[in-house]
């Protein structure tokens, strides 16, 4: 048998162990860092590149003193806060029952509802936009149905608004909410909701003092999922907004297209990268200080 090592020199060697896995580690992570870097980093400092470039070529603050002087823009930037805030409460509002519901099923049958949500991942972007407008425009199935059966006398302005837009937008972003919600859900301990049963608590008490709380990291990472990636939406406002409804993204496209004014787009897209990365700290903040005080109630 070896003799064991002294202590010191067993620190050593476990300090190089631990030096040699991060080596590895990093080894094995190193060509996706570098397609982070070609994909995402310098098309962004490329960006901020343009952006500080004025009309004439030379370093400028133009492009940005046009969009903060700029009235229509501020009304832009709004529109795009609350047509994400929008989505995000429909997301919450449908996709939280929904997990719940799914979560207390038996495995296999909760394995085909989670096959039903992933479904409209296998279909365009494009065409579940016109699948809605086929459905919601004045003489599309919804209005025939409700001319039809007598409930309406006339069309309804179902489509190019905002309904129409969220309605689009939460359909393309509730499965993505759906997944971190149910992955909490699952990791939630049944005892805990018995042992709140068995003390008295009713259904609705359980839900709101045990059951929910455990669940708010997923419901907060699938709303801040869902807002920042409803920030650059452009295919479902444009099509479902019938232009009743711009976005920064319709904004930027313009710019592009019309006016093949590179300085002023990159510059929305920086205050809208900006403006992201703040949210997503502020979202990730409020996501720990919700852990912490759940660890703390735990150890009280």
């Amino acid at each position: 048998m070896s003799a064991a090592l002294p202590l010191g020199e067993n620190q050593t060697e476990l300090a190089r162990d631990a030096r040699v896995e991060r080596a590895l580690a990093f080894a094995l992570a190193l060509p996706c860092l570098i397609v982070v870097a070609l994909c995402v980093l310098i098309p962004c400092g490329w960006l901020f590149y343009l952006s500080a470039f004025g009309n004439d070529g030379s370093l400028s603050w133009e492009n940005y003193e046009r969009v903060s002087s700029g009235a229509s823009y501020g009304r832009i930037f709004i529109t795009t806060f609350e047509v994400s805030l929008l989505t995000v409460l429909a997301c919450v509002g449908i996709g939280v029952p929904f997990a719940a519901f799914v979560n207390s099923l038996p495995p296999r049958v909760a394995g085909l509802f989670v096959a039903a949500v992933l479904l409209p991942f296998w279909t365009s972007l494009l065409v579940r936009a016109y699948a809605w407008l086929v459905l919601l425009q004045r003489n599309g199935l919804i209005n025939t149905a409700l001319i039809d059966m007598g409930l309406t006398e006339a069309p309804l302005d179902l489509a190019f608004n905002w309904f129409s837009t969220v309605l689009g937008m939460t359909h393309i972003m509730l499965p993505i909410f759906i997944l971190p919600v149910l992955g909490a859900m699952r990791n939630i301990d049944p005892g805990m909701i018995r042992a709140a049963a068995s003390m008295g608590a009713s259904w609705g008490l359980t839900m709101r003092r045990v059951f929910l709380p455990l669940a708010a990291p997923g419901i907060i990472a699938g709303a801040i999922l869902v807002f920042v990636m409803s920030l650059g939406f452009y295919v479902t406002p444009a099509i479902l907004g019938g232009g009743n409804v711009q976005v920064i993204s319709m904004r930027i496209a313009r710019s592009l297209s019309n006016f093949s004014n590179w300085g002023a787009a990159s510059a929305l897209g920086v205050l809208l990268l900006l403006f992201t990365g703040a949210l997503l700290a502020l979202g990730l903040m409020a996501q720990r200080l919700i852990l912490g005080a759940r660890k703390g109630q735990d150890h009280a």
